[in-house]
């Protein structure tokens, strides 16, 4: 797969997991520029810690080959969240990353972001399956 295949630019849907086995929904929206990444995610707020009933967060890391790292920062309306740091591997067909999340000294867990499959892929796979 080209490196430009591996791009993570675009919207994840993702999920990660509490030790306790309770898991929360999100949105990411990743920039891919070079390896270099940026975005932001938005989450449902589990406890009334946020006004609007939401989470809302910026991201920053980098892809290197199918390693996925990025640090999650909360915005200032909720100054008790921490930084939260990703480390996945990304699929062969570049549409997820699973890996782990820690809050240093606090606690981890699991999670998954999945996005559909680019559409050029998608045509490609069809037009190969009709001939």
């Amino acid at each position: 797969m080209s490196a430009d295949a591996r791009n993570l630019t675009g919207v994840w849907q993702g999920l990660y997991t509490y030790p306790n086995g309770e898991s929360v929904s999100f949105v990411a929206t990743l920039i891919d520029s070079g390896g270099a990444l940026s975005g932001a995610t938005h989450e449902p707020c589990a406890r009334a810690v946020s006004s609007s009933g939401t989470l809302y967060a910026t991201l920053a890391g980098s892809r290197s080959g199918s390693a996925v790292g990025f640090r999650k920062i909360y915005d200032g309306e909720v100054p008790r969240y921490h930084a939260v740091d990703y480390a996945g591997t990304l699929n062969p067909e570049a549409t997820e990353v699973e890996g782990r999340w820690i809050i240093r000294g606090v606690w981890s867990g699991k999670f998954l972001m999945i996005r559909p499959a680019r559409q050029e892929e998608s045509v490609e796979r069809k037009a190969t399956q009709r001939a």
